[in-house]
C-alpha cells in the first residue's frame, strides 16, 4: 500500500518537469509524419501528443531522454500508471501510440532498438455500447424548448445527429456549404479526410429549414459565421459544450443511463440494423474504414431484438416494458432504401 501511494506521488510530481528540446523536436516530427503520412484527425493527433509529452515528463524525472527511454523504463512508467488508477484501455492506447513513436526511430536509425517491442498489449475487453431505445430518443429530442432560439438550435443538432449518426466532432463542425436542404443530404470528410454523403430524412430537414430561417439569426446576431450550428459568440461550438447539453436535457427527458457523446449515433446505428438495414450500408454512412468497427452495432441491435420478442410474444415470461415505442420513427429514410427492409418488412407482418 505505500509503494504504492508512493508511486502515486512520484507520478504526480512529475507531471509538471518539463520536457527538453530533442525530445520535442522529436515527438512534433512524429506528429507531422503522422498527419502527412496517415491523415489522422486533429483529435488524434492531440491524443498522441499528450500521450508522448506525458512519458517524456515522467522519464525527465528519472533523468532520462525520451529517445533513450529503455523497457525497463516504460514498465516503470506503466507500473506508476496503474499506481494512480490508470484503465487497460488507457494504458493500451498508450502503448499503441509508443509503439507507432518508437517504430519510427528505429526505421530512421535514431535507436538500435525498440522498447516497446517485448512489451504485451493489456488485454481490453470490447463492451458493446448501450443504445438508447426509440422511445429514449424521442424523449431526449424533445426536451429542448424551441420557443428559444438557442433551443431551437438545440433540438436542431439532436434531429440532425439522430438522422445521419455523425461523430460530435463533425456536428458541431458542419458548416453551412456542407448541407444541401433541397437534396437533403451531408457532405462529410470524417477521419483520415475520407468524404462521405448522408441522407437527412424529412424530419432533420424540417429542423434544419425552421432554424436556418429564424432562430440561427437571432443566435448570431450582429456576427457572421459559416457554422451552422453557432454559439451565442459567433463561433462553433466546443465537443465539451454539446456534451453538457446532452446531459442536461437527458436528466429532463427522465434518462436514467449514463450517456456518451455518440450515444445518439449508437442508436442511429442500432435502430437502422434493427429495422434491417444492410450493414455495409450503415458503416459507410458511419464513416467506419472497417466492417468490423460496425459488426459491434449488430449485436446490440440483436439484443434489443430480444428484449422486444420477450416482451411481446404471446410465450415470453413478463416482464416489465422499459419504454413505449416511438410514434414517429426518424430513419425511415435510410432504413426505406435498404434492399433488406421490404422483406423484413413482410416477416414481420
Amino acid at each position: 500500500m505505500r509503494m504504492k501511494k508512493d508511486l502515486k506521488k512520484s507520478a504526480l510530481a512529475n507531471r509538471t518537469e518539463t520536457v527538453d528540446v530533442r525530445a520535442t523536436q522529436e515527438i512534433e516530427r512524429f506528429l507531422d509524419s503522422a498527419w502527412m503520412e496517415r491523415r489522422l484527425s486533429a483529435n488524434t493527433i492531440d491524443a498522441y501528443r499528450n500521450d508522448l509529452v506525458s512519458l517524456a515528463r515522467w522519464l525527465t524525472g528519472s533523468k532520462v531522454n525520451l529517445v533513450r527511454a529503455s523497457r525497463a523504463n516504460l514498465l516503470a512508467y506503466i507500473e506508476s500508471r496503474v499506481a494512480i488508477g490508470a484503465s487497460p484501455h488507457s494504458i493500451a492506447r498508450q502503448l499503441s501510440t509508443y509503439r507507432h513513436f518508437y517504430r519510427r526511430l528505429l526505421g530512421e536509425g535514431a535507436v538500435n532498438t525498440d522498447p516497446t517491442a517485448q512489451i504485451i498489449l493489456p488485454s481490453v475487453s470490447r463492451a458493446l455500447p448501450r443504445s438508447l431505445t426509440e422511445a429514449e430518443v424521442e424523449a431526449l429530442l424533445n426536451a429542448p424548448d424551441v420557443q428559444e432560439s438557442l433551443g431551437h438550435r438545440d433540438r436542431a443538432m439532436l434531429e440532425v445527429l439522430y438522422a445521419t449518426g455523425l461523430r460530435v466532432s463533425e456536428l458541431v463542425t458542419l458548416r453551412t456549404r456542407q448541407v444541401n436542404l433541397s437534396q437533403g443530404v451531408l457532405r462529410v470528410s470524417g477521419k483520415g479526410d475520407t468524404e462521405r454523403l448522408i441522407p437527412l430524412g424529412e424530419e432533420a430537414v424540417r429542423w434544419l429549414v425552421s432554424f436556418w430561417s429564424g432562430p440561427r439569426l437571432q443566435i448570431l446576431g450582429q456576427h457572421s459565421t459559416e457554422y451552422l450550428f453557432p454559439s451565442r459568440h459567433g463561433d462553433f461550438m466546443t465537443r465539451q459544450a454539446f456534451w453538457y447539453i446532452i446531459k442536461r436535457y437527458a436528466q429532463k427527458a427522465g434518462i436514467k443511463q449514463a450517456l456518451s457523446p455518440h450515444s445518439l449515433r449508437h442508436a442511429f446505428a442500432a435502430h437502422l440494423l434493427r429495422r434491417g438495414t444492410d450493414l455495409r450500408v450503415v458503416q459507410k454512412l458511419l464513416g467506419h474504414s472497417s466492417l468490423s468497427t460496425t459488426q459491434i452495432y449488430k449485436q446490440v441491435a440483436r439484443d434489443q431484438q430480444k428484449d422486444v420478442q420477450v416482451l411481446r410474444h404471446p410465450r415470453a415470461r413478463p416482464v416489465k416494458a422499459k419504454a413505449k415505442r416511438a410514434a414517429r420513427p426518424r430513419l425511415s429514410a435510410v432504413a426505406a432504401n435498404s434492399p433488406k427492409s421490404a422483406s423484413t418488412a413482410r416477416r414481420r407482418g
